[in-house]
């Protein structure tokens, strides 16, 4: 629990972050469009460089040192990015931004999972989704707060900085809370030096990945650029649409309360596949709408559903790779969703740029149903550890 507990404040802070940035770059800052994707652009390419050798490391000496060397890194980028315009430093801050996140989300799930065991994964990385969703969505809500600083009397630009500030302050506060998680050292004498890549679980892991990929390459087309398209497409404000953003993490946070009963309902891989495939029609619609209103509702819907299956991604590949190799394996199949997440983001910029704000959703459709049909293909007739035992105590 204090690994979730410790969680909070980051995902705060990063639910403002990455909600704003796009807005924050191109309305606050004057940069533009591509300026802006090619930042978004960088902070994933180089997280997905980092990401296996951060994994590696992770599991060879120490995932609850990796986490709280990602969560520092995290928080002063972000009030790096606050303090200054200058294209090189921005870009040096991307370059960090992106380290910082490998070191986290190759340490932090396979952390929670040596945690909690097979028996209450599923459970504790739901819990876990909760928690971050509400917390990620209470920082959307944040973004307004720019208004009260305006009220005393602050620019809009200096408005925003303040409020950069102070979360990545609070972030920086949750490391107290990292120092006091421990970790079992077993796993990581079992490691030889020879052994470092997850070659017990490689073919898994790359199943995975690949359909994970898919999805990534969709997905960066227009989910870190919602608060640009929303004020390209209707002229709304990031006062408007962050909070509406933010609605839209809480509702994911909830959702994933539903996902352990769901997977013992229908399976987990069918509770992945369900999920997903709805969410893809309602993502379809989302630019269709007249009115921002609207299209932000069926955009929190299909995030609401997609997101379900978060947590249960989760922790199905947590628990099919050798618990040894889970820093490894999160290393992995980070990066091989942030790459072509980070590289399609430039492109979903530049579509939103040249006025095609349609079809990042249209492109991200066919990727999704592609995505989605491989993964079924791949894991259809896959068993849990859980799902196993709870079918041998049945016989």
């Amino acid at each position: 629990m204090i690994l979730i507990y410790a969680s909070i404040l980051p995902a705060l802070a990063f639910g403002m972050f990455y909600t704003d940035i796009a807005y924050f770059l191109t309305a606050v800052q004057g940069l533009s469009d591509i300026f802006m994707g090619s930042v978004i652009m960088v902070m994933g390419i180089t997280t997905v460089v980092a990401s296996i050798p951060l994994g590696i490391a992770a599991d060879r000496y120490g995932r609850r040192k990796v986490l709280i060397i990602g969560n520092v890194v995290a928080s002063l980028m972000i009030a790096i990015f606050a303090l200054t315009t200058e294209p090189a430093v921005l870009f040096l801050g991307a370059v960090l931004e992106g380290v910082s996140e490998a070191a986290y989300s190759a340490s932090s799930s396979a952390l929670m999972a040596e945690k909690a065991g097979d028996g209450r994964r599923t459970a504790v990385f739901s819990l876990s989704g909760f928690m971050g969703g509400i917390a990620f969505g209470i920082g959307g809500f944040a973004i307004p707060l720019v208004v009260v600083f305006e009220g005393f009397g602050y620019s809009n630009r200096e408005s925003h900085i303040i409020l950069y500030l102070v979360l990545a302050a609070l972030s920086l506060a949750s490391t107290l809370l990292m120092l006091k998680v421990s970790e079992s050292k077993t796993l990581r004498k079992e490691r030889g030096v020879k052994n470092l890549l997850p070659r017990k679980s490689m073919n898994v892991l790359m199943k995975y990945a690949l359909a994970g990929a898919i999805v990534a390459f969709g997905a960066g087309m227009f989910v870190p650029l919602m608060t640009r398209w929303l004020h390209l497409a209707y002229g709304v404000s990031d006062a408007i649409s962050g909070p509406i953003l933010g609605m839209s993490s809480i509702l994911i946070g909830i959702a994933t309360l539903a996902a352990p009963a769901l997977a013992r309902r229908l399976g987990m891989v069918k509770a992945i596949v369900v999920t997903q495939a709805v969410s893809t029609v309602f993502m379809f619609t989302t630019p269709l709408c007249p009115g921002y209103l609207l299209a932000s509702a069926l955009y929190t819907i299909r995030t609401f559903l997609m997101n379900m299956a978060g947590p249960l991604q989760q922790s199905m590949i947590m628990g099919l790779v050798a618990a040894d190799e889970r820093g490894a394996a999160s290393g992995i199949s980070s990066a091989l969703w942030r790459l072509p997440n980070s590289l399609s983001t430039t492109i979903g910029a530049w579509l939103m740029g040249i006025g095609l704000l349609a079809m990042p959703f249209y492109l991200a459709t066919i990727l999704y149903v592609i995505s989605i049909t491989l993964f079924w293909f791949f894991f259809r007739t896959t068993k849990m550890p859980e799902e196993k035992n709870a079918l041998k105590s049945e016989q």
